[in-house]
């Protein structure tokens, strides 16, 4: 019997535990367009609670949670400061200008990490023929640089600052458990100063299928009805929030195994001949690598992992990202980087 495929595309790959499972058969629900779905409240409430916040609402993903917060707080015609690689800007399919007609001010950063001097510099002036920036977008961790952290103090500064000139500051939290973890700290510590947070479900927390927004009981309510216009208005979603309740509570104390196999599989990497990656950078669970000093491109080198039976995603020609979650174990990275060894080491052949 050959061996299971090691998916590692992303953590949205994850499957319910039985526990979540189990959850969701026996879910209280209600309609939650009328705001009667007692899981979907319980969930909500939890999600405010943790995060220090007056109130939450439960979206069907981030990129819809990160488009409410938006328009929530912003109005057409203003900008939107935001980094090069961000996830807001490059895979959202451009929502905050088709939909919420704001425009993207983008700014590259190292490592995707934004600092204040970068922001304040982008902030446009304030003169009626140009357009006014109305917010600051982080997204911490920050996929595409490999999931990077931001310290704590230099978020706290960019809000800080950004408050001081008027402007909203919203963070795309996707994998903020993962940052809070590697940090050391709460996700309240990590996130207090910002005025919306989206964070995930069904990453690193391992729920099948949603995300939250927290904040003021001000802004939820701003979101609530944009959530509805966008076709966000679900009816007995208890059977999904109860599955999103299971993740929250048992899903980030687990996440410093995922960083730890992620430095695992990025050190066995960066052993390999023609293979480019810094093994100090990966703080969470991505590795980004490059494998054109191989002689491979991005998409052959995936191809041959994929017959062998581990599965990656491409960055661009030459760099590939790997993610690491709760349903791959150690044995399975091991597995994983032995057969990445042998499709460099034919290459080089």
């Amino acid at each position: 019997m050959s061996e299971p495929v090691v998916d590692l595309r992303s953590d949205t790959v994850t499957r319910p535990t039985p526990e979540m499972r189990r959850a969701m058969a026996e879910a209280e629900v209600g309609d939650d367009v009328f705001l009667e779905d007692a899981t979907v409240n319980r969930l909500q409430d939890r999600a405010a609670e943790i995060f220090g916040r007056e109130a939450g609402l439960f979206t069907p993903s981030g990129t819809m949670g990160n488009l409410v917060s938006i328009l929530a707080q912003t109005r057409p015609g203003q900008e939107v400061i935001c980094e090069a690689a961000g996830h807001v800007y490059n895979y959202e399919m451009a929502s905050m200008s088709a939909i919420a007609g704001v425009l993207p001010r983008v700014i590259e950063a190292d490592n995707g990490i934004l600092d204040w001097e970068r922001v304040e510099g982008a902030i446009r002036p304030s003169v009626y023929y140009r357009a006014q920036t109305a917010m600051v977008a982080i997204e911490n961790t920050h996929n595409m640089a490999g999931g990077t952290v931001y310290p704590v103090e230099v978020a706290d500064e960019i809000c800080d600052g950004a408050h001081a000139r008027g402007l909203r500051v919203h963070l795309d939290g996707a994998r903020i458990f993962n940052a809070a973890a590697a940090l050391g700290r709460d996700v309240e510590a990590v996130t207090r100063k910002f005025d919306s947070v989206q964070f995930c479900l069904s990453k690193g927390l391992g729920a099948p299928v949603g995300s939250l927004i927290v904040g003021s009981r001000d802004l939820v309510e701003r979101c609530r009805p944009i959530r509805k216009m966008l076709g966000g208005g679900m009816r007995q979603a208890g059977v999904i929030a109860a599955a999103g309740l299971v993740a929250l509570e048992t899903g980030p104390g687990r996440l410093v195994e995922d960083h730890a196999n992620a430095r695992f599989l990025a050190e066995r990497l960066a052993g390999l001949p023609g293979v480019g990656v810094d093994p100090e950078s990966v703080q969470t669970n991505i590795v980004i690598y490059d494998v054109s000093g191989a002689g491979l491109d991005a998409g052959m080198f995936l191809e041959a992992a994929q017959r062998r039976g581990v599965l990656g995603i491409p960055v661009d020609r030459s760099r590939v990202r790997m993610v690491t979650h709760r349903d791959v174990g150690r044995a399975d990275v091991e597995r994983a980087a032995a057969i990445l060894e042998e499709v460099v080491r034919e290459a080089a052949r």
